[in-house]
């Protein structure tokens, strides 16, 4: 391999890492993005609304995790994550909603983006 091959070459992987690296979640938001799943798992008291049919806690933390793994190229921040993940139906764009045993319901997203401003969803 030639000085010139090998350059070209090294730059094409350096190029490549990059890329790659601009698509990572850290893992300080890899921890915030998972707490706030595991957040909404734990709301046994609230349904999750998502295109017009309730969905338990554990059944709303299973759909999310699975939309993040279909969709982690679109993710890099926990904010990400709730606006293009846990705020509306990427089908019907209707948006998700979270209904609590005393009848209020607010929007799913608007809810998580809450917990992470209160901090409530830490990095632990």
């Amino acid at each position: 391999m030639s000085a010139r091959t090998a350059i070209m070459t090294a730059a094409i992987w350096l190029l490549l890492a990059a890329a790659v690296e601009q698509g990572a979640v850290s893992q300080e938001e890899q921890r915030k993005i998972e707490g706030l799943i595991r957040y909404v798992e734990g709301m046994t008291d609230a349904q999750f609304v998502r295109n017009g049919r309730a969905y338990s806690s554990k059944a709303a933390a299973r759909f999310l995790k699975k939309k993040w793994e279909a969709n982690r190229d679109k993710v890099e921040t926990s904010k990400d994550f709730v606006a293009r993940i846990a705020t509306r139906s990427s089908t019907t764009g209707i948006i998700y909603t979270i209904r609590f045993k005393d009848g209020t319901t607010v929007a799913c997203g608007n809810y998580l983006n809450g917990l992470l401003e209160k901090g409530v969803i830490g990095t632990n």
